[in-house]
């Protein structure tokens, strides 16, 4: 996501190319910056044939220091560039709330592995939201997403500044003489700089200086970063335990019924045993057929409660990107799909990772575009010309769905039957707060989840820690609650709300009526 505006440059030329999405400021200042950013962006499109550059070479420039007043995180001490020549090292600039920046783990922990002594990894984490500024918020991205190098917290965009960053995400390569000598926006790391790094490194003499950290570590909980929930049959419920990538089943009470998942981060089917997810999310129920969002694996799996076992039945592990016209009409792949909703013969599907909602046919169970063009922004209007920002939730009122959309801090409609998405709350991916009272003025901050009743629309509003109602009639927000840990998600069960409180590993249950709040404790 792009922080700053550019002047006269096509949405979709950059979407197409960069296979990220964009998050746009107010701001239209540095453009001359940008048309240089854009440029190293784009320079794969234009490679001269007989140089064969990179899509990560830039001019070598002296990297400036990474060192910030807020410290360093999931390490034991400090560092400087210094520490660290002899290596190359790779800088992450991310924030820890956006989809794009969560797609390159995987690609920075395939470089950790296959280059152990020439690379060192370093995140430096630029907040884009006020929660994300925070060091024990950072900690617990760190830990929700397996990170294990270290971070620096550069809250006040100082670092950012010094390198001329203007995307989440972007990496910055530097060479073991202390020169930056690449760097890239958005996805695809892994594929652009390892055969950047194999030019590179016949060129330099590596230190044989083992450099290890001390990281930081989680103690363990019953639950581990719980999401999504259903409620189940016979008045129980099923429940994500998305840090331990398994599926659980339970009572009210908070006894373990059924567990689905073997535990481990993986992508395999069979029975619930042997089954494994990697970070699972969205549920739904159909009878005794249940639906998962796969979300870190870009799967729709199911799990048949009788036979006792799991397939997949949707993707194939490929990240889809859709924009504008593309792939109407014809099957296409969820990308990191958040939540779940069954509508009759249909299922809507968050696909957060392309800021879309999707539709499975549950007869063919295959997946189709809805809504959404694919580019990130707050753009009201018809399905096809709509779009979205990292879409994370979603319940449905009558003929009208509704979505958390994450990265905007609004709550979207969808007009089933008109296919019309309009914005009851909710200004634009720059506007967010902790504001209640008339939709006009009442702002969120990065929500997740969202649940209705009585025709009152509650909303998981994670970064504030708060669980707040949306009247629709009214157009009026109050906060319910306070004093919650990342909630995620809000479930309606006995006369009693659950939720989610993520980062305190808890599922919450809430007597409204005796304005009673208790964790669930969870025995297995």
């Amino acid at each position: 996501m792009i922080k700053e505006k550019p002047k006269a440059i096509s949405w979709l030329l950059i979407a197409k190319s960069q296979q990220s999405t964009l998050n746009m400021k107010k701001s239209l200042k540095l453009f001359p910056l940008f048309s240089l950013f854009l440029f190293t962006l784009l320079s794969c499109k234009g490679q001269n044939k007989d140089k064969q550059q990179s899509d990560m070479e830039v001019p070598k420039t002296n990297a400036p220091e990474i060192n910030t007043e807020y410290g360093w995180v999931n390490t034991d001490k400090s560092y400087s560039l210094k520490d660290f020549r002899g290596k190359f090292v790779l800088l992450d600039f991310w924030t820890f709330g956006c989809i794009n920046c969560q797609h390159i783990v995987p690609d920075l922990e395939k470089l950790e592995e296959e280059y152990k002594n020439e690379l060192v990894v370093v995140g430096i984490h630029s907040a884009k939201f006020t929660r994300e500024k925070a060091t024990k918020t950072i900690k617990k991205a760190i830990a929700k997403f397996g990170i294990e190098h270290p971070v620096v917290n550069d809250a006040d965009f100082k670092v950012w500044d010094s390198y001329g960053i203007k995307a989440w995400p972007t990496v910055v390569l530097i060479d073991p003489l202390g020169k930056v000598v690449g760097q890239k926006s958005g996805e695809g790391v892994y594929a652009a700089l390892k055969p950047y790094l194999e030019k590179l490194l016949p060129e330099y003499e590596i230190s044989e200086e083992k450099i290890t950290f001390n990281l930081d570590t989680e103690e363990k909980t019953s639950l581990r970063f719980p999401s999504k929930i259903i409620a189940g049959q016979e008045g129980n419920l099923w429940i994500s335990d998305s840090g331990h990538n398994r599926i659980l089943k339970i009572s009210p009470a908070g006894k373990v019924l059924d567990s689905i998942g073997n535990g481990k981060q993986g992508d395999s089917e069979g029975s619930f045993s042997e089954a494994s997810f990697y970070e699972p999310h969205g549920l739904a129920l159909k009878g005794n057929l249940l639906y998962i969002a796969d979300t870190k694996n870009n799967k729709i799996k199911l799990a048949d409660l009788e036979k006792r076992s799991v397939k997949t039945i949707a993707g194939n592990g490929e990240m889809g990107y859709y924009y504008f016209d593309d792939k109407q009409g014809v099957p296409v792949n969820p990308n990191s799909p958040w939540d779940l909703l069954i509508d009759g013969e249909n299922m809507f599907i968050a696909s957060a990772g392309n800021h879309q909602i999707l539709r499975m046919d549950l007869k063919t169970n295959k997946v189709f575009r809805f809504a959404g063009t694919g580019r990130e922004a707050l753009a009201n209007g018809s399905l096809k010309e709509a779009a979205f920002n990292q879409p994370s939730g979603l319940t449905k009122i009558g003929g009208n769905l509704y979505v958390a959309d994450a990265e905007a801090s609004a709550i979207r409609e969808i007009d089933l039957k008109e296919k019309e998405v309009t914005t009851p709350l909710g200004k634009g991916l720059f506007d967010f707060g902790d504001v209640d009272g008339n939709v006009e003025k009442a702002l969120l901050q990065h929500a997740v989840g969202i649940e209705a009743k009585d025709g009152l629309i509650y909303i998981a509003d994670t970064y504030n820690g708060k669980i707040k109602v949306l009247d629709l009639q009214k157009e009026q927000v109050q906060t319910l609650l306070s004093g919650l840990n990342e909630p995620n998600d809000i479930l309606f069960l006995n006369r009693l709300m659950f939720v989610t409180n993520t980062n305190d590993h808890q599922l919450v249950k809430i007597d409204l009526e005796k304005k009673a709040k208790e964790v669930v404790d969870i025995k297995f």
